[in-house]
This record gives structure tokens, sequence and C-alpha cells, in this order.
């Protein structure tokens, strides 16, 4: 018998969803909705029709537009500090692992997405979304740059290297946002190892004895 070839699945979105699973839902659908739309175009309204789900329920779960772009920015947030932090503790206990886990997890697969890429480059660069993000994600900044920090310090430290950890951790994470934004902008942009393969060159420049551009040398 000749085999039969699955169809995706077309069937609406089950109308009862537990609170949460809903919320979630209706977060990620509104995370593609500002790729597609950017920032400003967003409305609750292409969310709901990005959700396959009534304009009602998305007012129900956030009221307003304003409401679910915070959930939503917060949702962002937790989920990077939650990657990165869990990649550093996930590492050995040496300096060049913990930097080298902490670097790579901004490029995983399910974090570098275009979509979750296009959001964040909303909320940084357009101005509406600017002051949301610097009153909502300020301190998992500086916690972020304090930790890359503290890791540069421990480079010099324990091998030898003589940087200025907090210029090095810097040029770490300006270089990490300038390859997430230029895969977004570039006419045709490369992929995320190739990302990651420029960071790590640029680790390489300040570790020579750790990093290359394949990443940490063993």
């Amino acid at each position: 018998m000749a085999a039969v070839e699955s169809l995706p699945n077309t069937d609406p979105p089950p109308r009862k969803m537990p609170r949460d699973a809903r919320r979630q839902q209706l977060i990620e659908a509104t995370i593609e909705t500002i790729a597609r739309q950017g920032y400003s175009r967003t409305t609750l309204t292409e969310v709901a029709r990005t959700a396959g789900l009534s304009h009602g329920l998305v007012n129900f779960h956030f009221q307003t537009k304003d409401k679910l772009l915070v959930e939503v920015l917060l949702y962002l947030a937790e989920e990077y500090r939650a990657n990165w932090t869990g990649a550093v503790e996930a590492a050995g206990t040496s300096a060049p692992e913990q930097l080298h886990a902490m670097l790579a997890a901004d490029f995983r697969p399910e974090l570098c997405t275009p979509a979750r890429l296009s959001a964040w480059c909303a909320f940084w660069g357009e101005a509406q979304g600017r002051p949301l993000y610097q009153e909502k994600c300020g301190s998992n900044d500086e916690e972020y740059n304090r930790i890359l920090e503290g890791l540069c310090a421990r480079m010099n430290a324990e091998h030898g290297y003589a940087n200025d950890p907090t210029r090095t951790a810097r040029v770490l994470r300006v270089t990490t946002e300038g390859v997430w934004l230029d895969m977004m902008t570039m006419q045709a942009p490369y992929d995320a190892e190739e990302a990651l393969a420029t960071l790590m060159t640029c680790a390489a420049a300040f570790f020579p004895h750790h990093f290359d551009a394949r990443g940490l040398l063993t």
C-alpha cells in the first residue's frame, strides 16, 4: 500500500486551555507579530489573528497593548536570563569553561530564532520600546555585565592575562549584540554558527591561549 503523505495540522487551537498556557500562546503570537509588523504596528487584533483566537480573548488576558508588551518583554527577559545562568551553572568550574558557556548560550537554537531576535531588536531600537526596556531589564543587564566582568577578571588572575576586565566584557557584549543585529538587518545575513564563530574570534583576541574561532581550546 502506498504511504499516505501527512498533511500539516490546520486545526484551530483548542478553545479551552489552562490560563497560563493560553497566556504563553498569546505571548508567543505577539513575538511573531512584532517580528513581522514591528513594535509600533503591533496591535491586539493582529496578535489575535496570529494566534488564531478572538480579539476578545486577547483583551481578557491582557486588557491593553501596553500590558501585553510588558508581559512579552518580561517573558523574553526571564527566558534570556535563565538561558545564560543555566549555561554557566552547567559548565565546569573553570573560568574558561564558564566564559565559553556564557557566550555560546546566546546562540542556542531555541533562543536565537529570527522572531526572538527581531523582537529584541524592536524593544532595543524603537523609541517607544527603549524606556520600557530600561525600566524592566536594567537589573538583568547589570547582573549579566557583573558576571561577565568577573569571568574576565578571573581569566587574568588564574591564567596570566592582563586585560582590563571591564573593557573586555564590554567588547564581548557589544560583539554579541552586533552579530545579533547583523543577523536581522544584513541583506545577506549569516547564520548563528557564523555569528558564534565571530564572537569566539573576539574572545580569542583577548584570551588567545584558551579560545579560537571554533570556541574553547582543549
